[in-house]
């Protein structure tokens, strides 16, 4: 079983560099949505290709100009260049020409030439312009964003892994008792993550943000696995006669909470693949393999290499640092008066704050210290900020185009319109012209309008522009007409994932309370839980509103997912052990226990997805990556908190209503007396509190006992 599993992760480690990234944000619109109907519709009638570049070169002359030119139109992978003498003739003085014309391409010195760049597999035409211009050149638009992903996506992953692995070894290593137990369980783990990035080879490619994300989420959220397999296997060791039949009674006995927790972890992931925005389900998907993979391994591998390294298991030994903390139920208990008036107030303002939170739902907030980041800054220095946005509008009806464009050329944020009427002259048939130039604008019935707009990118302006320009189009051609272009993207990929955020919140945390609800045969505690982790989630995302920072919506909606469904679990075992204790104890005593028997579990998880947000954070400069490293590393805390505390005290206050809706809740009679503080101090196992019992509640302590006492010993 090893070899195979060794195999297999070098197999498909190798395949996994044959994954092809995506890094365009708007391929993952669905086909119904205007801009990528347009888009479909201009690729099909029109032969040009899209400007996606922009180049800035110092120019003394326009010769100099015109030389770079030429040596950019020779590049592979450069379908088209266009700068001034493509608009007017140059062999007019430059003086006798329109200045306002001149200087959109001409100015202070420099030429601001436009691209049209494929992407060549196995080709970067990118670096080859870089090279061209030199430094004192500058690169910015779409295709130098896309190349510049492509760079960070294939160096940050093994970033984040170099400083997230050291980081959760000395966490494993703290509350391991042998120092290569935190190697078996990286080596599990580690084995599944290989597998899961080498399948995504059989896909058409995946995006950029699962190709950072999903390797340091599994790694994070599957961790515990593992560490409650070899706990059981440790606990076993010490009264069976072979290490096989104490790791085959660990199996046996792990099975079910180590599925229940993939499960739970399952769904909220699942939420996610009910996107129309598609990089939802690319990284749904991707998060759904690695966990099951994850279980599997777990299952299957971990096992067998662990018998095998038994031996060195035996002669690394140690003592663990215990996280158990025998007196922090009994402090939550005191101070849960305190706990639930204090988050009731936090929670209504949370809720409606996330709300409210300023967001980006594209990619213009590329990380400041690209140089991509920096060219763009410098062309807009110069030559403003200007991207194009293209109208097509049928071809029969010359007349209302003329019309059109006058009433788009008075915009507020239009700097000017490139069309037939404008170019060539709406009175001028287009059967005199050259083919070359008629193609600009006409072709297979439809015509084309580029609008070069300069409103702020993602600003309520710009999106305020494009509701104008297609309702303007709209109100001519009834509906016949397609815009697209950067903003016309950005404006629908808002539309769809705003729409997307009702659905996803609302399956995520309904499968959850559906799966808690057949766990536990409880109608109460599924709501307490959900109720836990979504108040930790609400101040979470409040936070950005609250200090005055936009979000990246992307971001907040897989954080919001991957919160719940991974941290949810911490929940779940403080609820276990509650329920288990509440059968043989009072409430006080129960919470002792579930917080005493959880606290260690619960933290070495917390700190490890934790430490992968700060890894993502840290290492990622990419605005959206970061942003949910830092809402992952701060929800993680908080859901830790909410589950401690407030829970506790949830279940405390609400356990008559527990005891009543919950299926054979078996809790204990009324007359079984909590563990005092003189007991608690001597560690007093829950088995003393028989002789207090009332003979008719013996015979169901004995039988309890066992059982709680097992999942104590687990968690020390």
């Amino acid at each position: 079983m090893t070899v195979l599993f060794a195999a297999l992760a070098l197999v498909f480690a190798l395949l996994s560099l044959q994954v092809k990234v995506n890094n365009n944000l708007a391929d993952y619109l669905p086909e119904d949505a205007q801009s990528t109907t347009g888009l479909n519709l201009m690729l099909n009638a029109f032969s040009g290709s899209i400007e996606n570049a922009q180049v800035m070169i110092p120019a003394e002359t326009v010769q100099d100009a015109l030389a770079v030119k030429r040596s950019l139109s020779e590049l592979d992978g450069v379908s088209s260049v266009t700068w001034l003498d493509d608009i007017t003739d140059l062999r007019v003085p430059l003086e006798l020409i329109d200045q306002q014309l001149v200087s959109q391409y001409y100015k202070d010195g420099y030429a601001l030439i436009t691209l049209s760049i494929a992407e060549i597999e196995g080709h970067d035409p990118i670096a080859e312009i870089r090279e061209l211009i030199g430094s004192d050149g500058a690169l910015a638009g779409q295709a130098a964003e896309s190349a510049a992903l492509r760079g960070m996506v294939s160096t940050e992953v093994r970033t984040a892994m170099l400083l997230l692995l050291p980081l959760i070894l000395i966490i494993l290593v703290i509350a391991s008792e042998s120092w290569i137990e935190p190697v078996l369980y990286l080596a599990a783990i580690g084995v599944s993550v290989l597998i899961n990035m080498g399948t995504n080879v059989f896909l058409k490619d995946v995006s950029f943000i699962t190709q950072t994300v999903s390797p340091i989420l599994q790694l994070a959220v599957s961790l515990d696995y593992a560490v409650f397999l070899l706990r059981r296997f440790r606990e076993n060791r010490a009264r069976m006669d072979t290490p096989e039949e104490a790791m085959g009674e660990a199996v046996q006995y792990s099975f079910n909470s180590i599925f229940s927790s993939a499960a739970t972890t399952l769904f909220g992931f699942l939420a996610l693949a009910f996107m129309k925005f598609g990089i939802g389900a690319d990284l749904g998907l991707n998060l759904l393999k690695g966990v099951a993979l994850s279980f599997i391994s777990v299952i299957l591998f971990l096992p067998a290499l662990t018998i095998i390294c038994v031996p060195l298991l035996d002669r690394t030994k140690r003592r663990a640092v215990s996280l158990t903390k025998s007196r922090a139920g009994e402090a939550v208990y005191k101070i849960r008066w305190l706990i639930l008036p204090i988050v009731l107030i936090l929670v209504a303002p949370a809720y409606m704050a996330q709300s409210q939170n300023h967001f980006d739902y594209g990619m213009t907030q590329l990380a400041s210290q690209s140089r991509t980041g920096a060219d763009t800054r410098r062309i807009s220095e110069v030559f403003g900020s200007e991207r194009p946005l293209i109208l097509l509008v049928p071809d029969n009806l010359p007349g209302l185009e003329k019309e059109l464009c006058a009433t788009l050329e008075d915009m507020n944020g239009v700097r000017r319109v490139v069309a037939y009427p404008t170019a060539v002259g709406a009175d001028i048939p287009s059967d005199i012209l050259e083919s070359a130039v008629r193609g600009v604008f006409e072709a297979n019935g439809y015509r084309r309008i580029i609008i070069y707009v300069d409103t702020i990118a993602e600003s309520e302006e710009a999106y305020s522009l494009v509701e104008q320009v297609r309702a303007e189009a709209y109100s001519r051609y009834e509906g016949a007409s397609y815009l697209l272009g950067a903003d016309a993207n950005i404006y629908d990929i808002r539309d769809v994932i705003k729409k997307d955020s009702v659905i996803v919140n609302w399956i995520a945390v309904g499968a959850i309370a559906l799966v808690l609800m057949l766990a536990f045969k409880s109608i109460s505690l599924p709501f307490l839980l959900v109720l836990a982790i979504e108040s930790a989630i609400w101040i979470n995302l409040s936070i950005p509103y609250m200090t005055g920072q936009s979000l990246n919506y992307i971001g907040y909606l897989v954080v919001s997912t991957v919160q719940l469904g991974a941290t949810v679990d911490y929940a779940i075992l403080l609820t276990d052990k509650y329920m288990k204790a509440r059968r043989l104890l009072g409430k006080r005593a129960s919470i002792r226990e579930a917080v005493s028997g959880s606290l260690g579990s619960t933290l070495v998880s917390a700190m490890s997805l934790s430490i992968a947000g700060v890894a993502m954070w840290m290492t990622s400069s990419n605005s959206i990556v970061r942003e949910m490293g830092m809402l992952l590393a701060r929800g993680t805390i908080f859901s830790f908190a909410m589950v401690i505390l407030f829970l506790s005290a949830m279940l405390t206050l609400f356990d008559p209503i527990i005891r009543v809706t919950s299926v054979r809740s078996r809790f204990a009679p009324s007359d079984i007396s909590d563990i005092s503080e003189t007991e608690s101090k001597k560690e007093r196992e829950p088995s003393a509190a028989l002789s207090s019992a009332p003979d008719s509640s013996k015979k169901k302590i004995t039988m309890i006992e066992s059982e709680l006492s097992e999942d104590k010993n687990d968690d020390k």
